[in-house]
Protein backbone atom coordinates (compact mmCIF):
# COMPACT_ATOMS: atom_id res chain seq x y z
CA UNK A 1 0.00 0.00 0.00
CA UNK A 2 1.19 3.27 -0.75
CA UNK A 3 1.06 6.11 2.18
CA UNK A 4 -0.84 9.32 1.21
CA UNK A 5 2.18 12.29 2.33
CA UNK A 6 -0.47 15.09 3.96
CA UNK A 7 0.48 18.58 4.38
CA UNK A 8 2.50 20.16 6.16
CA UNK A 9 5.25 17.13 6.35
CA UNK A 10 7.56 17.22 3.97
CA UNK A 11 7.86 13.32 3.46
CA UNK A 12 6.57 10.21 4.54
CA UNK A 13 9.26 9.74 6.87
CA UNK A 14 8.47 12.70 8.96
CA UNK A 15 4.61 12.35 8.59
CA UNK A 16 5.20 8.65 10.02
CA UNK A 17 7.40 10.19 13.02
CA UNK A 18 4.03 12.44 13.68
CA UNK A 19 1.77 10.14 13.74
CA UNK A 20 4.13 7.87 16.51
CA UNK A 21 4.35 10.96 18.44
CA UNK A 22 1.00 11.88 18.61
CA UNK A 23 0.13 7.94 20.15
CA UNK A 24 3.05 7.97 22.44
CA UNK A 25 1.82 11.64 23.92
CA UNK A 26 -2.07 10.00 23.77
CA UNK A 27 -0.45 6.83 25.44
CA UNK A 28 1.09 8.95 28.17
CA UNK A 29 -2.05 10.79 29.11
CA UNK A 30 -3.57 7.63 29.21
CA UNK A 31 -1.17 6.17 31.38
CA UNK A 32 -1.25 9.05 33.72
CA UNK A 33 -4.97 8.51 33.74
CA UNK A 34 -5.01 5.13 34.93
CA UNK A 35 -1.85 5.40 37.34
CA UNK A 36 -4.03 7.79 39.48
CA UNK A 37 -6.70 5.38 39.55
CA UNK A 38 -4.00 2.98 40.35
CA UNK A 39 -2.60 5.06 43.45
CA UNK A 40 -5.97 5.69 44.60
CA UNK A 41 -6.88 1.91 45.30
CA UNK A 42 -3.24 1.65 46.89
CA UNK A 43 -3.70 4.64 49.15
CA UNK A 44 -7.23 3.05 49.83
CA UNK A 45 -5.41 -0.27 50.83
CA UNK A 46 -2.89 1.42 53.17
CA UNK A 47 -4.99 3.14 55.00
CA UNK A 48 -8.20 0.33 55.19
CA UNK A 49 -6.53 -2.90 55.11
CA UNK A 50 -8.61 -4.44 56.32
CA UNK A 51 -11.92 -3.95 54.20
CA UNK A 52 -9.50 -3.53 51.20
CA UNK A 53 -9.05 -7.24 52.20
CA UNK A 54 -12.32 -8.54 53.23
CA UNK A 55 -14.03 -6.98 50.12
CA UNK A 56 -11.43 -8.36 47.48
CA UNK A 57 -11.78 -11.72 48.71
CA UNK A 58 -15.93 -11.40 47.33
CA UNK A 59 -14.34 -10.46 44.18
CA UNK A 60 -14.36 -13.63 41.54
CA UNK A 61 -10.87 -14.77 41.38
CA UNK A 62 -11.43 -17.14 38.74
CA UNK A 63 -13.38 -14.64 36.25
CA UNK A 64 -10.20 -12.26 36.99
CA UNK A 65 -7.80 -14.47 36.38
CA UNK A 66 -9.59 -15.86 33.19
CA UNK A 67 -9.95 -12.31 31.81
CA UNK A 68 -6.02 -11.74 32.61
CA UNK A 69 -5.26 -14.88 30.67
CA UNK A 70 -7.31 -14.04 27.77
CA UNK A 71 -5.81 -10.31 27.70
CA UNK A 72 -2.11 -11.58 28.07
CA UNK A 73 -3.15 -13.87 25.17
CA UNK A 74 -4.70 -11.15 22.48
CA UNK A 75 -1.66 -9.60 23.31
CA UNK A 76 0.99 -11.81 22.23
CA UNK A 77 -1.77 -12.26 18.78
CA UNK A 78 -1.67 -8.59 18.31
CA UNK A 79 2.11 -8.70 18.65
CA UNK A 80 2.28 -11.61 16.07
CA UNK A 81 -0.22 -9.52 13.67
CA UNK A 82 2.15 -6.33 13.74
CA UNK A 83 5.54 -8.48 12.45
CA UNK A 84 3.14 -10.18 9.84
CA UNK A 85 1.93 -6.98 8.82
CA UNK A 86 5.51 -5.41 9.25
CA UNK A 87 6.37 -8.55 6.55
CA UNK A 88 3.39 -7.98 4.33
CA UNK A 89 1.52 -10.99 5.66
CA UNK A 90 -1.73 -9.63 5.46
CA UNK A 91 -3.62 -12.89 5.33
CA UNK A 92 -1.93 -13.88 8.73
CA UNK A 93 -2.01 -10.51 10.09
CA UNK A 94 -5.97 -10.35 9.63
CA UNK A 95 -6.38 -13.55 11.25
CA UNK A 96 -3.81 -12.71 13.95
CA UNK A 97 -5.87 -9.45 14.91
CA UNK A 98 -9.63 -10.88 14.37
CA UNK A 99 -8.86 -13.39 16.99
CA UNK A 100 -7.49 -10.90 19.64
CA UNK A 101 -10.55 -8.77 19.02
CA UNK A 102 -12.47 -12.31 19.43
CA UNK A 103 -10.93 -12.38 23.11
CA UNK A 104 -11.54 -8.96 23.77
CA UNK A 105 -15.13 -9.77 23.41
CA UNK A 106 -14.37 -12.53 25.38
CA UNK A 107 -13.32 -10.50 28.13
CA UNK A 108 -16.01 -8.24 28.05
CA UNK A 109 -18.41 -10.99 28.39
CA UNK A 110 -16.42 -12.23 31.27
CA UNK A 111 -16.41 -9.15 32.86
CA UNK A 112 -19.81 -8.04 32.35
CA UNK A 113 -20.58 -11.98 34.13
CA UNK A 114 -18.97 -10.38 37.16
CA UNK A 115 -20.88 -7.23 36.76
CA UNK A 116 -24.22 -9.23 36.99
CA UNK A 117 -23.18 -11.55 40.03
CA UNK A 118 -22.08 -8.50 42.03
CA UNK A 119 -25.22 -6.40 41.09
CA UNK A 120 -27.12 -9.85 42.65
CA UNK A 121 -24.90 -9.58 45.60
CA UNK A 122 -25.42 -6.04 46.81
CA UNK A 123 -21.67 -5.29 45.27
CA UNK A 124 -23.09 -2.52 43.18
CA UNK A 125 -22.85 0.93 44.42
CA UNK A 126 -26.09 2.48 44.20
CA UNK A 127 -27.93 -0.10 42.43
CA UNK A 128 -29.42 -3.40 42.90
CA UNK A 129 -32.20 -5.39 44.96
CA UNK A 130 -30.00 -4.06 48.09
CA UNK A 131 -26.54 -2.84 49.55
CA UNK A 132 -24.28 -4.97 51.26
CA UNK A 133 -20.78 -3.66 52.26
CA UNK A 134 -20.59 -3.80 55.89
CA UNK A 135 -18.51 -0.66 56.03
CA UNK A 136 -17.76 2.54 54.44
CA UNK A 137 -13.93 1.07 53.07
CA UNK A 138 -15.60 -1.74 51.71
CA UNK A 139 -18.46 1.04 50.26
CA UNK A 140 -15.26 2.94 48.95
CA UNK A 141 -13.27 -0.33 47.50
CA UNK A 142 -16.00 -1.12 45.73
CA UNK A 143 -16.41 2.65 44.41
CA UNK A 144 -12.58 2.42 43.19
CA UNK A 145 -13.34 -1.27 41.93
CA UNK A 146 -16.20 -0.24 39.18
CA UNK A 147 -14.60 2.88 38.44
CA UNK A 148 -11.49 1.51 37.40
CA UNK A 149 -12.72 -1.38 36.20
CA UNK A 150 -15.42 0.33 34.37
CA UNK A 151 -13.09 2.68 32.16
CA UNK A 152 -10.66 -0.20 31.57
CA UNK A 153 -13.29 -2.05 30.14
CA UNK A 154 -14.27 0.95 28.03
CA UNK A 155 -11.22 1.35 26.99
CA UNK A 156 -11.26 -3.16 26.05
CA UNK A 157 -14.17 -1.83 23.48
CA UNK A 158 -12.47 1.03 21.86
CA UNK A 159 -9.27 -2.09 20.92
CA UNK A 160 -12.10 -3.98 20.08
CA UNK A 161 -13.43 -1.95 17.24
CA UNK A 162 -10.21 -0.65 16.34
CA UNK A 163 -8.68 -4.67 15.94
CA UNK A 164 -11.73 -5.59 14.36
CA UNK A 165 -11.61 -2.58 11.79
CA UNK A 166 -7.97 -3.59 10.95
CA UNK A 167 -8.58 -6.90 10.60
CA UNK A 168 -11.55 -6.53 8.15
CA UNK A 169 -9.00 -3.81 6.17
CA UNK A 170 -6.23 -5.91 5.84
CA UNK A 171 -8.74 -8.55 3.83
CA UNK A 172 -8.88 -5.61 1.58
CA UNK A 173 -6.83 -3.67 -1.10
CA UNK A 174 -6.75 -1.10 1.39
CA UNK A 175 -4.57 -2.50 4.00
CA UNK A 176 -3.86 0.05 6.96
CA UNK A 177 -0.57 1.06 6.98
CA UNK A 178 2.42 -0.68 8.57
CA UNK A 179 2.75 2.13 11.49
CA UNK A 180 -1.02 2.32 11.68
CA UNK A 181 -1.04 -1.26 13.01
CA UNK A 182 1.33 -0.74 15.00
CA UNK A 183 -0.10 2.40 17.16
CA UNK A 184 -3.21 0.31 17.53
CA UNK A 185 -0.98 -2.85 18.55
CA UNK A 186 0.54 -0.22 21.55
CA UNK A 187 -2.46 0.96 22.15
CA UNK A 188 -3.89 -3.00 23.13
CA UNK A 189 -0.80 -3.17 24.93
CA UNK A 190 -1.49 -0.65 27.40
CA UNK A 191 -5.06 -1.99 28.05
CA UNK A 192 -3.14 -5.01 28.55
CA UNK A 193 -1.07 -3.70 30.88
CA UNK A 194 -3.33 -1.71 32.86
CA UNK A 195 -5.04 -4.90 33.51
CA UNK A 196 -1.59 -6.50 34.85
CA UNK A 197 -1.92 -3.65 37.85
CA UNK A 198 -5.22 -3.49 38.29
CA UNK A 199 -5.60 -7.40 38.85
CA UNK A 200 -3.59 -8.12 41.82
CA UNK A 201 -4.03 -4.97 43.39
CA UNK A 202 -8.34 -5.71 43.33
CA UNK A 203 -8.17 -9.63 43.01
CA UNK A 204 -5.22 -10.74 45.25
CA UNK A 205 -5.18 -8.55 48.33
CA UNK A 206 -7.31 -11.26 50.52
Amino acid sequence: MTIARHEPFPDIARQREADRLGMVVFLASEAMLFGALVMGLLALRTFQPAPFAATSERLNLLAGSANTAVLLTSSLLVAIGAEARALDRNRLAAWMLGIAALLGIAFLIIKGSEYYQEYGEGLMPGAGPYQDFGSPGARMFMDGYFVATGLHAFHVLVGVAMLAGCAWRLRRSDPPSKIGIENVGLYWHLVDVVWVFLFPILYLSR
